[in-house]
């Protein structure tokens, strides 16, 4: 599997990030050494997703790509950090990992196919290769998403981007105002034409970077987006909106790579919108829904633009309203390679209860 990195950026803004955290870094690594004799070694951070939202540039981003930042590795590593801690901290990591939670972001609907979004702990039960598990903590309030747009830029949606910008706009209006977004276009290659911010002027912004042209490289732009979202560490509730009209023909990344990288623990939620009357083959619609269903979110086919903006609006409502549930597995040390996983709700009042959760996941170390 090749590097899962962003190879280049086309917002300026990202740029000026990058010139600040050089001045930072730089600044920084002068205060540990001695007044009169600067540290001609200290090394300048080169990647934006560690960007605070309010760091971000006052102008829009333009046409024009800056240098690439440093890649990271497929696995979510960053080289800039490996060094950093010492032995304290690689033994508080290994300690982490031996208690690691499960956390799923679930929602419930009805018979009817509506949300359900009132029920207490007491109403779910959790099984991990049908095992039942013990639920070590419980929310229901609307929590703060990390959220990945990620839009086909190929030629074929020349007619359909405008009036799907204003369909994402709406989703992001009616987000979480500590909601942290960023955007991704995609066609033969992917661009982030907007790190993770809260402004929704620079998103919309992003969202107008387009090219139109080219082919459809979709796993490829779905995998750096799953990696990107792993790399921010401030939020645990991680979500992806994929908005296409093809097929995948251009990706280095297969279907079965992009679903393995999606299913790893704790990895983001996936919402796909298909555009039906272009490209979209059997093929394609199959994948956007395997992709979906794997990791709890929904896969839509609307068959005009006009559903398109309700369809935002339900992926907004649905984000709003998920219980968020974490378990500690039994028997980690012995567990296979991907775990699968099943949850239950009931509840008094109601009849059958369907809960959309991931239906499972990979140890890192079997995530690649």
């Amino acid at each position: 599997m090749h590097l899962a990195t962003f190879p280049r950026f086309r917002s300026a803004g990202v740029r000026v990030i990058l010139i600040c955290f050089f001045c930072v870094s730089t600044l920084a690594a002068a205060s540990q050494t001695s007044p009169s004799a600067p540290n001609p070694d200290a090394q300048t951070p080169g990647n934006t997703s560690t960007a605070q939202p309010q760091t971000a540039p006052s102008q829009p981003p333009s046409s024009t790509p800056p240098p690439p930042t440093a890649p990271r590795q497929a696995g979510g590593q960053d080289p800039l950090g490996q060094s950093a801690g010492g032995d304290d901290q690689e033994s508080m990591f290994v300690f982490k990992k031996q208690v690691e939670e499960v956390v799923l972001h679930a929602t419930v609907v009805d018979d009817r196919r509506v949300l359900v979004p009132n029920l207490d702990r007491s109403a779910f039960s959790v099984f991990q290769d049908g095992a039942p598990q013990t639920v070590t903590s419980f929310r229901r309030e609307d929590v703060p998403v990390a959220l990945g747009i990620v839009i086909d830029n190929s030629g074929s949606m020349r007619d359909k981007r405008e009036k799907v910008n204003q369909s994402v706009m709406n989703l992001i209006r009616a987000s979480n105002p500590q909601d942290e977004i960023f955007v991704v276009n995609f066609s033969q290659s992917y661009y982030l034409d907007q790190d993770f911010t809260s402004n929704p002027n620079w998103l919309e912004a992003a969202l107008h970077q387009v090219s139109m042209k080219g082919s459809t490289a979709l796993y490829d732009a779905v995998v750096a987006s799953a990696v990107h979202l792993q790399n921010n560490p401030r939020l645990d509730k991680k979500v992806l909106l994929v908005i296409t009209d093809g097929c995948d023909n251009m990706s280095q990344e297969t279907l079965q790579e992009a679903a393995r990288r999606l299913q790893r623990s704790n990895g983001p939620t996936l919402y796909a919108v298909g555009l039906l009357g272009g490209g979209m083959s059997s093929t394609g619609r199959a994948a956007l829904q395997s992709l979906a269903d794997a990791t709890g979110g929904v896969a839509f086919f609307p068959e005009t633009l006009d559903q398109v903006d309700e369809i935002t609006r339900t992926v907004a409502r649905d984000i709003r309203s998920q219980y968020t549930i974490a378990y500690k597995p039994q028997n980690q040390n012995t567990k296979p390679a991907y775990q699968s996983i099943r949850v239950e709700a009931r509840a008094p009042g109601y009849g059958s209860l369907l809960v959309r959760t991931r239906s499972g996941y990979y140890g890192e170390e079997n995530a690649r």
